[in-house]
């Protein structure tokens, strides 16, 4: 969410004014970011790819109410927050259920290698959603403090212990496996 430049500044403004051509030059410029984000998120690439259009679908219904062109980034990036949060959601009801289903028909799991070495990916879809969201921001996508305040919706205080918390638990999920 770097500072909006006087460009894009002017393109939002338009999109802002129901300028359907400068709503895609949006997309398009934002499509990427909103997509890795969301990707981080899920650890799923259809799911990435359906947050990041229902974002988009849900931001232009939404522009014209947006109070200021430069709070464009954050606040499409709070979009796809909320949805990735609840996709997540439905997913641990998901899970939930099957789990329910699993334990009745008395079916065995395989237990994962506690020796076995975690990708970065695999790494951070075993963070919970707010630690895995911060670092996706801030040490992914490269936003500031500030500006994760604004997407996140807490205190700037409180992101930067999440994000060093959050270092903290990917330290700990990449070594697991290491020997000692």
């Amino acid at each position: 969410m770097k500072q909006v430049d006087e460009e894009l500044y002017q393109i939002i403004h338009r999109a802002k004014r129901g300028d359907k051509e400068a709503y895609a030059h949006l997309v398009k410029h934002f499509k990427d970011p909103v997509y890795r984000y969301a990707f981080g998120m899920l650890n799923d690439r259809m799911d990435a790819e359906d947050i990041a259009q229902e974002a988009f679908v849900k931001a232009y219904s939404a522009i014209a109410g947006l109070e200021s062109e430069f709070a464009f980034t954050a606040w499409l990036f709070r979009i796809a927050s909320n949805l990735a949060k609840n996709r997540l959601k439905k997913r641990m009801r998901d899970r939930d259920l099957q789990t329910d289903v699993h334990d009745t028909m008395m079916i065995d799991e395989v237990t994962p290698d506690p020796f076995e070495k975690l990708s970065m990916e695999e790494a951070l879809a075993r963070l919970s959603p707010e630690h895995r969201e911060v670092i996706l921001l801030h040490d992914v996508q490269g936003y500031r403090y500030e500006e994760i305040a604004q997407v996140t919706h807490v205190p700037l205080g409180t992101v930067k212990s999440r994000l060093f918390a959050a270092r903290m638990a990917l330290r700990k999920e990449l070594r697991k496996g290491e020997q000692p």
